[in-house]
């Protein structure tokens, strides 16, 4: 049987499906599930194949692309769509509509399907969730055995938490409804700290009520902090123009100059002396321009394009408590600078991290037992990239981190099952009775959760 050559979106992962389907509608799903024979497993839907972790990799299987991806019903406070609607998308129906998401992640190409059963990062704001799927209501999927199945936060709570963490492994979801709010506007501010301040001043910070972001400097020993919070009540016009720069430099010119540097400069000393002064100039603009009274919480979704191109990056995480979190960022710093001492290699573009509320709505929420922060490196996969993230797995498991199946890669069984116990084991006995068959398994989930 002739096989297909499909990548992940950065580039990297690479899949080799025997058979690829565009799902147009449900019926094309379910033809694909009760004709193994024409269309043999692993059977995996993949929306925008983002995932920087080979979750949607089908070789020798049947490769699902969800072309789904209308509205299907606004009200007050919910919002239904196809499962191959994405996040950038939804989020300007909405604002039409004076609305907005709860979690208005950096991804614009999450797709609705993706969201309600992987796990994603933002961070949380007072009150509330950082992680899209848990705002996710309902869903609607198509079983391995060609049955239709939907599944509700109101009738089925315990079932849909573990949808939510489900990684398209009990069926492939063809609806979600969210949990939305009227629009609501929001400021923004930074400010940079020292390594030392900012530890100093954590509890300080976390008693303001802000959601915080960070952008992480191990080799200029600092940290800037995104600030972000609610301000109802504000009048005028929002500003437009702070999101857009701080998306433009995130998500294009920034990857791009580190991709440039990495290729036209070949002193390290040199390279990487730039790429620290282009840091600077970013922190510079970031508390001085990224910085308003009145912004709309979807301006900060960035647009990636379809295909990627030079400006693609790539990233990886890891969670820790909160009461753990200084001791693993002091150590995240001094390990970025040995393993550069050692080996040579340091990423080409910085380092970002979220504050994650508590969060039991997934099964395998990863700040199930507490509020987390995480440490997440961001690189162009410049030279040495694949080989610099094994070392960072293992410290971060090394300090109780807990990762992400679809956003960590290089994950081993090990790490997942210290990570989430039997969690895990719940997880995969609820997979075995939706899939007793192994329909939806690829060698990737096969691996994690044996």
């Amino acid at each position: 049987m002739a096989t297909n050559t499909v990548t992940n979106w950065f580039g990297n992962i690479v899949s080799h499906p025997a058979v690829i389907v565009d799902a147009n509608s449900v019926d094309d799903i379910v033809a694909v599930m009760k004709d193994p024979a024409t269309y043999p497993s692993p059977v995996r839907a993949v929306g925008s194949n983002h995932s920087t972790a080979p979750c949607g990799v089908a070789d020798g299987g049947t490769l699902i692309r969800m072309k789904m991806n209308q509205v299907l019903n606004i009200g007050t406070d919910s919002f239904t769509v196809q499962a191959g609607a994405v996040h950038l998308d939804m989020a300007n129906t909405l604002r039409a509509n004076n609305l907005q998401f709860y979690v208005n992640t950096e991804i614009g190409s999450l797709s609705a399907g993706s969201a309600s059963c992987a796990g994603t990062k933002d961070s949380s704001f007072d009150g509330e969730y950082g992680q899209v799927g848990s705002y996710v209501t309902g869903v609607k999927m198509v079983l391995p055995s060609g049955d239709l199945l939907e599944v509700t936060d109101a009738d089925q709570p315990d079932l849909m938490q573990k949808v939510r963490s489900s990684y398209g492994l009990f069926g492939v979801t063809y609806e979600v409804t969210y949990a939305v709010k009227p629009l609501t506007p929001m400021h923004v501010h930074h400010t940079t700290y020292s390594l030392q301040d900012f530890i100093a001043a954590l509890p300080d910070l976390k008693a303001l009520g802000y959601a915080m972001m960070f952008y992480i400097f191990p080799f200029d020993d600092k940290i800037t902090v995104e600030f972000r919070k609610y301000n109802p009540g504000t009048t005028g016009e929002p500003n437009r123009a702070a999101w857009a720069l701080r998306n433009h430099i995130w998500g294009t010119s920034g990857p791009r100059f580190g991709h440039d540097i990495e290729q036209n400069i070949s002193d390290p000393t040199m390279r990487y002396g730039i790429i620290d002064a282009f840091n600077a100039a970013w922190r510079l603009q970031l508390e001085n321009i990224v910085s308003s009274d009145y912004t709309i919480p979807p301006d900060q979704i960035i647009q990636y394009p379809p295909v990627s191109d030079e400006s693609r990056y790539t990233f990886s995480l890891f969670a820790f408590t909160e009461d753990e979190y200084p001791t693993a960022l002091t150590n995240f710093f001094q390990f970025c600078k040995d393993y550069y001492a050692q080996n040579g290699y340091r990423s080409n573009l910085l380092y970002v991290g979220y504050r994650i509320a508590q969060d039991q709505r997934a099964l395998l929420s990863y700040s199930y037992d507490g509020a987390v922060m995480t440490i997440d490196p961001v690189s162009t996969a410049n030279p040495g990239w694949f080989d610099f993230l094994p070392a960072y797995n293992q410290f971060c498991a090394n300090l109780n981190g807990k990762p992400l199946l679809n956003q960590t890669p290089n994950l081993t069984p090990a790490i997942l099952q210290a990570a989430y116990g039997d969690r895990l084991k719940t997880l995969e006995v609820t997979r075995q009775q939706y899939d007793p068959n192994g329909r939806l398994l690829n060698d990737y989930f096969r691996a994690l959760l044996s």
